[in-house]
């Protein structure tokens, strides 16, 4: 099944929240990397899958819009948050978390955090 026709859940997010994640854990991974997150050791973990890893930085309300790539992506949040739109599919990483976005899925990505958002991307 692609990522575009997965189904919601909404559940409560580590705030009180009430987020919609994605219910399959193959595209989202919950606290992930422990905390603090080190991009050492997700670089480690990545390089292992087969995945670059390099870091971003955005400040409040920066956002990346209706992305595709032709190769499968890796995004872990190391301080801050982020929304993610995966295929039409929200979703909200805090530090720790880890998506794979397919290759081919459209994909956004917007710092919803009250300060500067740190995060690591990387391909395969």
């Amino acid at each position: 099944m692609d990522v575009a026709n997965k189904f919601l859940l909404g559940r409560p997010g580590r705030n009180g929240a009430d987020l919609r994640v994605a219910r399959q854990m193959d595209h989202v991974t919950r606290q992930k990397f422990d905390l603090p997150v080190d991009q050492q050791v997700v670089s480690q973990a990545w390089r292992t899958r087969g995945y670059s890893c390099d870091r971003f930085v955005d400040p409040p309300g920066r956002s990346w819009n209706n992305f595709v790539h032709d190769c499968n992506e890796l995004v872990t949040v190391v301080e801050g948050r982020l929304e993610m739109t995966v295929a039409g599919t929200r979703t909200i990483l805090e530090p720790g978390d880890e998506i794979t976005i397919p290759r081919g899925a459209v994909h956004s990505v917007r710092n919803i955090h009250t300060d500067t958002t740190h995060w690591l991307y990387g391909y395969d």
